[in-house]
């Protein structure tokens, strides 16, 4: 299986270069056809596009990269067994941004440009070196999700942001780099020696960005909630303290941050086989949710759903079988969430269940089951039955199915961002990205039946 070592951002410097050649499989084209509708021998060269993003991804720079914007023109088609030629070059480094220009074009077999134009990335801080998928078409990290929630922010003033206990290289840089794209005012809270300690070890500038001092991270997190009380933040993002310290202190009654809406958490997925983006709910927050919870919680996940573009949000409520049987508490919770939208006692969404997972995302699925419904085969939410399920779920799509994902908590008066030493620059963009299009409507959609 081939190895291969990403390049740094300190490593790269205007003209360097990489070309590689490629034999376009079934397998190359296979998620394009499945995105764009086509099927046949050719596809449009939008095909290189995939395989573009790619190689940025996987080859150079490389793991660890975050793809902030693509801007490609196409011509002519792709089909199977056409021999490509990539070719990308670094045409401006900001190091202090953390960013970096690349021309890129990909050639047909006859050299004719299929594919040209440039993308802006967020390339790693440090190598990684990782084996390839022996699939040859295994698709990279999408960029649906990032660009749409970008998109959508653009214009939009930076949010003020109360950054928890940010004791760590990627809490600090994921921050940086949300505020470098506009979504939020970072006001750093945190131990301050530990906090700037850890700045200088990872070379990020710091300097103009608020720093509130707390002497550990239960400190930290309840001077953090009073950011909000007092109306210096906006909206909250956890940094290198446990969640379990974080939503304590967000959820104590003398914070004031509660409201009738049971709080829960959402993620937001791009999948790179699947058309659309995916909400799943609720894999972080409520262990097994009752009834009542599911309610609020499907109300969140819509509320949502709205504010990042969708304006009738599809929800299926999953089980493991379409059907409602006793036998399976939660076909029962299913029928009666749909009974409650139908007497509007949910709003804002059209709700369908019980669903299984393949149903409510497959309409071949759903065809040969006989469902009939506005939601079975393009749901755009997904409320599962419990966490574990939920959560399994999530991961199981990020690490097997390769999608990319960003969520937030919601019920709360403000948004809060659950971000994990373990998620990409994308994932911790797309959390500031949904915080920067929740915080202004959070305590008005809490307030909401």
């Amino acid at each position: 299986m081939e190895r291969r070592r990403s390049t740094p951002l300190d490593a790269l410097s205007p003209g360097a270069r990489f070309r590689t050649g490629r034999r376009v499989t079934a397998a190359d084209l296979a998620p394009v056809a499945a995105m764009l509708g086509e099927a046949g021998g050719a596809l449009a060269a939008r095909a290189a596009g995939s395989l573009m993003t790619h190689l940025i991804a996987t080859a150079f720079p490389g793991f660890g990269t975050a793809i902030l914007r693509e801007d490609y023109r196409y011509a002519g088609t792709v089909a199977e067994g056409d021999a490509l030629t990539a070719e990308i070059e670094v045409a401006a480094v900001d190091r202090a941004a953390g960013r970096a220009r690349l021309a890129c074009r990909v050639l047909g077999p006859d050299g004719t440009a299929l594919l040209s134009g440039e993308a802006e990335v967020a390339p790693p801080r440090v190598a990684e070196e990782r084996e390839l998928p022996e699939t040859p078409g295994a698709s990279p990290r999408p960029v649906r999700m990032l660009r749409a929630l970008l998109a959508r922010c653009a214009g939009l003033p930076p949010v003020p942001t109360a950054v928890v206990h940010p004791c760590d290289a990627e809490s600090l840089r994921g921050a940086l780099l949300a505020a470098e794209h506009g979504l939020i005012a970072p006001i750093l809270v945190g131990p301050e020696a530990k906090i700037r300690n850890a700045a200088a070890a990872a070379g990020l500038d710091i300097a103009a960005l608020p720093l509130v001092p707390a002497p550990h991270s239960h400190a930290a997190a309840e001077t953090a909630v009073a950011q909000v009380r007092e109306g210096r933040a906006a909206a909250l993002m956890k940094g290198s303290l446990h969640t379990d310290e974080l939503m304590e202190a967000a959820l104590a009654r003398e914070a004031g941050l509660r409201t009738e809406r049971r709080v829960s958490h959402c993620f937001v997925l791009d999948a790179p086989l699947h058309p659309r983006l995916l909400l799943i709910t609720d894999a972080a927050v409520n262990i097994q949710p009752d009834l009542e919870a599911k309610a609020d919680i499907a109300r969140n996940a819509i509320a949502l759903a709205r504010a990042i573009g969708i304006e009738l949000p599809k929800v299926a409520i999953l089980s493991a079988v379409e059907t409602v049987t006793p036998k399976i508490p939660s076909t029962i919770d299913a029928a009666a969430l749909c009974k409650m939208a139908e007497r509007g006692q949910i709003v804002g969404g059209v709700l369908d269940g019980p669903l299984a997972f393949d149903n409510a995302v497959s309409q071949a699925a759903a065809k040969t089951k006989g469902i009939a419904s506005a939601v079975a085969g393009q749901a755009d939410v997904l409320l599962c039955p419990d966490l574990e399920s939920g959560n399994m779920l999530a991961k199981q799509l990020t690490y097997l199915g390769g999608a990319e994902s960003a969520g937030i908590v919601l019920g709360l008066r403000v948004p809060v961002a659950l971000t994990s030493r373990a998620d990409s620059a994308t994932a911790r963009l797309g959390s500031a990205a949904l915080l920067r299009l929740m915080a202004p409507r959070a305590a008005a959609v809490a307030a909401t039946p």
